[in-house]
C-alpha cells in the first residue's frame, strides 16, 4: 500500500485517537493506521494536561455513556499500567458534604454509584476521620476505593511505544486543513483514509463539521487551574472531593493526591477566551475569542443552567486565598502551605446550541467514510480502553 494511503486516519494523538489506534490494531492487526497530530508530539492539550485522577464511576447518570464505561476502564488502566510498569497511587477518595442538602446529594451519587458497578459505600463521619484524621464531613461521607491516581504522560507514552511498534504511523506537526473526498489535507501533506475518525479534542467540532456532522454544537473552553501544596506531602493522606453541583459536569475544588504523593488541589472550571488561551497571549486567535465571547456572553445574559453563577464563582478562584479556603473547609491544611499553580489545561466542553446546555455525556456521529468524537470529556481518561472497543464496535467497524 503507498505510503499516503490508510485503511484509518485519526486526528488527534491524546488519548482517545491513542486508544482507538491500539483498539483497531487489536482487531485488525495488518491494517494500515495513520495518527495526524497538530502538535510536536503526544498528548499536548487535554490528555498530557490531565489530573491523572482514575475515577471510580458513581457521579453518572445510568444509561450514560460514562457509566458504562467508567468502572471497567479504571480497572483495564491499571491492568495496563501494571504491565507496563507504569506506578499509579491507590490512594482512594472521601466524598464529603457540609450540610444536610448536600448528604441528600451524597445518597444520590450512592444510588448511581451502586447501579453503575462502583465499588463505593457510604460511612460515617467517624469512619472518614480514621482514613483522613483531619476531614470535616457532615454524619457521613462517600468512600471510593477504587479511585487512583497516576501520571498520564507515562500511560500516554507507553501507548505510543506500543503502536509505533505495531506498525502504526504517527504524523507530528500535521495540522487538520480540510479534506476532498477521502482525502486528508494537513500542514505536512496529503493522505487517503479508507475512514477517517476524528478525535482532535478542542478542536473536534470544527473538523466534525467540515464533514457535515455537530452543526448543532460548539465548544466552549473551560482553564482548568491546581495549586501545589509546597509544605509537605503527608498533611493529606487520599483523594477528598466535595459534593458537585449536579446541574454542570465540574466536580468542584477538591484535594488530588498524586502518583508521588504531592498534594493539589482545584481545578478550576473558569470560561476561557478561546480554545488554547492556557496564558494570556498563548495560541491566541482573534475569531476564536470571537466566536466564545458570543456565546459565552449568551449564556451570561440568559444564565442558562446557572453559567452567569458559575462564572463569578469560577472567576472569583483567581484570588488565592478564595481559592484555598474552599479546599480547607474540608481538610483544615496550613493555607499558608501552598506554593504555586500548575500548568493549566483547557476542558473541550461542548455546549449544544438549540438547547444552550452543556453536553454531559460522550457524543459521537459517523457515517460509513467518518467517525466523529465530539465530547470526550472527563472522565475520558479513565473510560478510554472500553469507549475506544465501543467506538470500534458501533462505528468504524460497520
Amino acid at each position: 500500500m503507498p505510503s499516503d494511503q490508510f485503511d484509518y486516519i485519526i486526528i488527534g494523538a491524546g488519548i482517545i485517537g491513542l486508544s482507538i489506534a491500539r483498539t483497531i490494531k487489536a482487531e485488525r492487526p495488518t491494517s494500515a493506521v495513520l495518527i495526524l497530530e497538530k502538535e510536536a508530539d503526544i498528548g499536548a492539550h487535554s490528555s498530557g494536561r490531565n489530573s491523572g485522577v482514575l475515577h471510580g464511576g458513581f457521579y453518572y447518570t445510568a444509561n450514560s455513556l460514562k457509566a458504562r464505561f467508567t468502572v471497567d476502564g479504571n480497572r483495564l488502566m491499571k491492568d495496563f499500567c501494571r504491565q507496563k510498569g507504569i506506578a499509579f497511587n491507590d490512594c482512594g477518595k472521601l466524598v464529603v458534604a457540609m450540610d444536610d442538602h448536600e448528604l441528600e446529594q451524597l445518597y444520590e451519587l450512592e444510588r448511581r454509584g451502586i447501579r453503575n458497578g462502583s465499588n463505593i459505600r457510604l460511612i460515617s463521619d467517624a469512619q472518614a476521620r480514621e482514613m483522613e484524621p483531619a476531614v470535616f464531613t457532615h454524619k457521613k461521607a462517600l468512600y471510593s476505593p477504587e479511585t487512583a491516581s497516576l501520571d498520564p504522560k507515562e500511560v500516554l507514552q507507553a501507548l505510543k511505544t506500543d503502536l509505533l511498534s505495531k506498525g502504526v504511523q504517527i504524523w507530528f506537526n500535521a495540522k487538520y486543513i480540510s479534506h476532498q473526498g477521502n482525502t486528508v489535507c494537513t500542514t505536512r501533506g496529503n493522505a487517503q483514509a479508507g475512514k477517517l475518525i476524528n478525535c482532535a479534542g478542542l478542536y473536534a467540532d470544527k473538523v466534525a463539521q467540515d464533514y457535515g456532522f455537530g452543526r448543532k454544537y460548539t465548544m466552549i473552553p473551560f482553564k482548568g487551574l491546581y495549586l501545589k501544596y509546597a509544605k509537605n506531602k503527608t498533611d493529606v493522606k487520599m483523594n477528598i472531593y466535595p459534593v458537585p453541583n449536579l446541574k454542570n459536569p465540574f466536580l468542584g475544588v477538591h484535594y488530588t493526591k498524586t502518583v508521588d504523593g504531592t498534594i493539589k488541589i482545584g481545578p478550576t472550571a473558569i470560561p476561557a477566551f478561546w480554545r488554547e488561551n492556557y496564558t494570556l497571549r498563548e495560541g491566541f486567535n482573534l475569531a476564536e475569542m470571537l466566536e466564545a465571547g458570543w456565546y459565552e456572553a449568551k449564556l451570561f445574559t440568559t444564565n442558562a443552567f446557572g453559567f452567569r453563577d458559575l462564572a463569578f464563582e469560577e472567576m472569583a478562584k483567581y484570588n488565592k486565598e478564595h481559592f484555598i479556603s474552599l479546599a480547607v473547609k474540608m481538610v483544615p491544611v496550613d493555607p499558608k502551605g501552598f506554593g504555586e499553580f500548575t500548568r493549566p489545561g483547557i476542558r473541550a466542553q461542548l455546549l449544544d446550541k438549540t438547547t444552550s446546555l452543556l453536553v454531559q455525556d460522550f457524543v459521537v456521529e459517523a457515517d460509513k467514510a467518518s467517525v466523529h468524537v465530539l465530547n470526550a470529556v472527563s472522565p475520558a481518561f479513565t473510560c478510554a480502553f472500553p469507549f475506544a472497543q465501543f467506538v470500534w464496535r458501533e462505528y468504524i467497524n460497520k
